[in-house]
């Protein structure tokens, strides 16, 4: 794959992620398909329900934990899985998952009005914070290995 055409899945896929996260926001902030507890203690919320913060906090768990899928790839194999480059392709993607994941999880976290089972997400924003952190952690070392002499 040639370097004009990986930055070019770069520049997508960080467009892509931004525009996910601006949605996010956005229909975080406006209150769109929040949780049924707002709108009083008689609302109950049923365990299968997609809520905003539901869907906020899901998102940010799929995109940290593909960042420690293609992190752990690149630390395993940076030259043969993921572009023909040193290896930093792969350990960029797990970064900006993780960074993904950690922000969107933070953000559910910071906006959850209640604990588990109230609908806000809560527990989803937790898991997006861990499982971000790994992917940071992964991508740090993927990076470290891939600036070293071989």
């Amino acid at each position: 794959m040639s370097s004009s055409r990986i930055r070019q899945v770069l520049t997508v896929t960080a467009a892509a992620m931004i525009g996910v996260v601006a949605l996010a926001v956005l229909l975080g902030a406006t209150g769109l398909g929040g949780p049924a507890a707002a709108d009083g203690p008689a609302a109950a919320i049923d365990a299968y329900d997609l809520t905003t913060g539901r869907l906020v906090g899901l998102v940010g768990a799929l995109a940290a934990l593909a960042g420690v899928v293609v992190g752990g790839l690149a630390v395993t194999r940076p030259r043969s899985r993921i572009g023909t480059g040193n290896g930093r392709l792969g350990a960029t993607i797990a970064l900006v998952a993780g960074l993904v994941g950690v922000v969107l999880g933070g953000y559910v976290v910071a906006a959850a009005e209640g604990g588990p089972g109230t609908g806000y997400g809560i527990v989803g924003g937790v898991v997006a914070v861990v499982v971000g952190l790994a992917s940071l952690g992964l991508g740090g070392l993927a990076m470290t290995r891939s600036r070293q002499p071989r």
